[in-house]
């Protein structure tokens, strides 16, 4: 039962303020070791001379935001442990890039992806690849910085503006200063912050249930173990194929062919170091996976007789786990602390990842082929673009974030011959801006998503709730209205599979039609099944046996 939560001690500023330092500090100290190197290749790239360990965890927190912390677990709370279930998408997604994408970039070599838009198409497509990019990272920015800072206001009574200049003021340090050695670096030291903020925020609530069946069996009853539902209505929230499909699709575009991830694993010393970085994120994927939902059930076990949300204790389902920190780990000086700093690491790995990507694309498509500036010089102009960047992306906080990442997925792979490039880019962007405005005044009913029950019953105020909002609650507009009753959205897992099917009938049917099947490519600016291990592993045991069977043969007497 909620009571008085917590407030943020000495302990807890101290131990938010050593990560935000010791970040920096690696910042400085790889900028200082490696101020002999100059050179824009070293500075976005770290001269391709990283390792699979810290490059892994730069892959799993560029991504793994923020707002997986704080809202994950929620979802759990709300729906259920079936999101457990993105465990396989991330599973077959990391095997289909790891065998497709990244042997592929890593053998062409570029630093920017969109160079080979125009190698393979022409430079107007390669233009609007690094349109929608930008517009999606910066969105995507937005809202990554925005989350975080409105819960350290929340929980914390630190200034909304005071946590984003300090995101600001920390990732201008170590992204201009270190580049890409030390954004990767310094996400080794914010994925363990993040997974011991979690774990402590879990391990605090399993002793205050009493245990982990405890937890466990309160899931059961509340009805979220629910593992699996095979409904295939695609008007459904979640369900298996929703979770499967709509998961694969997304993050096979997430890590075949997103600038940040590919611009990170490229960074490896060899194609095998990328590979086993991959998989090595793979697992951290899970383990982040994994603890958000039992996380969620820890939410559920404590609250399931007094609903925060619904009794007004606070005002949006993203304050849920914020609040359940301060109202379980007051007494614990520090503890509350190391939640907010593993949230705030969260906002720090994925907006350096970002910036960092940005400021790559920027410098080598839209300044390095029109200039003749040396190597020192691109290298001055790379800390600056990290620098700009970084302090025009916190200006730029928004609420929403399209799913366009899956328009640019569709340029690398559906759209095949240039002539339907761009009528299929645009049909896209169309088609997805369509479901994702349409769900936006139109949200799926209760039937599709289908909430878990939840109760204020156990509520026992004994102080005034203090996170509500003072809003008035909005009121749906006729046009909402109207567009409700004519429209059913599909769930949100779809929207980018919609985007790349227009994509693809579109762009193939304009390329038909305009002579594609004249067109000619050049062999390296394809997929070979060299590149794959799962054919060099064929190859090999093939090899192996006929080199068995021949020295059998040989070994055989002849009887003629």
């Amino acid at each position: 039962m909620p009571g008085e939560v917590g407030s943020f001690a000495v302990a807890d500023y101290l131990v938010f303020g050593g990560m935000l330092v010791l970040s920096a500090a690696i910042g400085v100290y790889k900028g200082w070791t490696s101020r002999d190197q100059s050179g824009s290749r070293h500075f976005l790239t770290g001269n391709r001379k990283l390792t699979a360990l810290p490059v892994s965890t730069s892959l799993i927190t560029t991504f793994m935001t923020s707002v997986t912390l704080l809202t994950n677990p929620v979802e759990v709370y709300n729906y259920g442990g079936i999101f457990v279930l993105l465990c396989f998408s991330y599973t077959v997604a990391i095997f289909v890039s790891s065998e497709i994408f990244m042997p592929f970039f890593y053998r062409l070599g570029f630093t920017s992806i969109y160079e080979y838009l125009e190698l393979r198409f022409n430079r107007t497509i390669r233009l609007l690849g690094i349109l929608l990019f930008m517009l999606q990272t910066m969105l995507f920015n937005g809202l990554i910085i925005y989350a975080p800072a409105l819960a350290l206001n929340q929980g914390a009574g630190v200034d909304l503006w005071g946590g984003i200049i300090s995101t600001a003021i920390i990732c201008t340090i170590y992204c201009t200063l270190g580049g890409m050695k030390a954004v990767v670096w310094t996400c080794v030291l914010q994925v363990g912050v993040m997974l011991a903020g979690n774990l402590s925020v879990i391990i605090k609530a399993v002793m205050l249930q009493g245990g982990v069946s405890t937890v466990l069996s309160d899931a059961q009853e509340g009805g979220r173990m629910n593992f699996w539902d095979f409904d295939p209505n695609p008007l459904r929230r979640h369900t298996f194929w929703t979770l499967t499909i709509g998961g694969v699709a997304g993050w096979s575009g997430v890590y075949g062919t997103s600038q940040a991830q590919v611009q990170t694993y490229i960074s490896c010393k060899s194609v095998t170091h990328a590979r086993v970085a991959m998989y090595i994120n793979l697992l951290g994927l899970m383990c982040i996976m994994l603890s958000s939902v039992f996380a969620g059930f820890c939410l559920y076990s404590i609250y399931k007789n007094c609903d925060p949300l619904t009794a007004g204790l606070v005002s949006a389902s993203d304050q849920m786990m914020p609040y359940l920190v301060m109202d379980i780990m007051k007494g614990y000086p520090g503890l509350p602390g190391l939640y907010f700093a593993g949230v705030y690491s969260g906002t720090l790995s994925t907006v350096s990842c970002t910036i960092n990507s940005l400021t790559a694309v920027t410098l080598v498509d839209l300044i390095k082929p029109y200039t003749t500036l040396s190597t020192k010089h691109l290298s001055i102009l790379s800390k600056g673009l990290s620098k700009w960047l970084i302090l025009g992306m916190n200006k730029a906080s928004v609420r929403l974030s399209v799913h366009l990442s899956f328009l640019v997925f569709n340029v690398f792979v559906v759209c095949i011959f240039p002539q339907g490039v761009v009528s299929g880019l645009v049909s896209g962007v169309l088609a997805s801006l369509c479901v994702c405005l349409g769900a936006l005044f139109s949200p799926p009913t209760p039937e599709m998503t289908r909430p878990l029950p939840l109760t204020t019953a156990g509520c026992n105020f004994t102080t005034s709730p203090n996170w509500t909002s003072t809003a008035p609650p909005t009121q749906p507009t006729l046009f909402a209205t109207t567009l409700a009753e004519g429209w059913q959205s599909i769930s949100y897992l779809y929207f980018g599979i919609v985007g790349t099917l227009a994509c693809l009938i579109v762009g193939v049917i304009v390329s038909l039609l305009t002579g594609g099947w004249n067109e000619t490519v050049d062999p390296k600016l394809t997929f070979m099944k060299e590149d794959a291990l799962t054919y060099q592993l064929y190859k090999f045991l093939k090899d192996s046996v006929s080199a068995v069977v021949m020295k059998r043969h040989q070994k055989a007497p002849n009887h003629c």
